[in-house]
């Protein structure tokens, strides 16, 4: 069985409405990223970052998967499928993919502040203060924020080497270092980039269509499953 790999990110998620990184002016949902998305962040105001993460968390709840995620799920009838994804929520999931890393955490889940490799599903749609792992320390959001390093980084590299096709979707591949993954595809790997950007289609090697999610990746999905 051929293995597909989609590099999936933030535009993906913005079609099912929740809003991406940086829309404007470096700022998310009216936060700056400082604010609210890095380790300073989380030593100089834990209650704002928790309240920040808690209405991003409502939202993501609230949202539906796209036809872009739904497509994606279908090419596993034919494929083993691999989405290995920029975006902390879990649409791919929802839509049915059964195998999805999340390279920048899980909006859904809370950590540890002492052993990482404390994970928990959150109860609900909150963290407070006050919510403690079993070793009796704050839990956190299971997020990567700005200026840590990419746990999963070393595995998706991995994934992306054993691609026969490698699908990109919903990000700009400005990112660093997620935006490096495309180097570790096999030169005899096809390669696919949609993205509604004109602009963005001049990536050697990659077929480029110019399209938005939920309309370029079902027609993309349509035409590798009838081949």
């Amino acid at each position: 069985m051929k293995r597909v790999v989609v590099l999936s990110g933030a535009g993906i998620s913005a079609e099912s409405g929740l809003k991406t990184f940086r829309d404007s002016d470096g700022l998310w949902e009216n936060y700056r990223i400082e604010d609210v998305a890095t380790p300073q962040a989380w030593k100089k105001d834990r209650n704002l970052v928790l309240q920040f993460y808690n209405e991003r968390r409502k939202q993501v709840i609230s949202a539906k998967p796209n036809a872009a995620h739904i497509a994606l799920a279908e090419l596993e009838t034919k494929f083993d499928v691999h989405i290995v994804t920029q975006n902390i929520d879990d649409l791919h999931e929802r839509a049915g993919s059964q195998k999805i890393l999340h390279l920048h955490g899980e909006i859904l889940k809370s950590r540890s502040t002492v052993d990482p490799h404390l994970i928990y599903t959150i109860n609900g749609d909150v963290i407070n203060e006050g919510d403690k792992c079993e070793l009796g320390s704050q839990l956190r959001p299971h997020i990567v924020w700005f200026g840590e390093m990419v746990p999963a980084l070393e595995d998706a590299a991995y994934i992306v080497s054993k691609a026969d096709i490698l699908i990109v979707v919903g990000t700009s591949l400005a990112v660093y270092p997620a935006a490096g993954l495309i180097n570790y595809a096999s030169p005899e790997a096809e390669k696919f980039l949609v993205n509604p950007d004109p602009g963005a289609g001049n990536i050697k090697g990659f077929k480029f269509i110019n399209a938005n999610a939920g309309t370029g990746i079902p027609l993309l999905v349509k035409e590798i499953l009838n081949r």
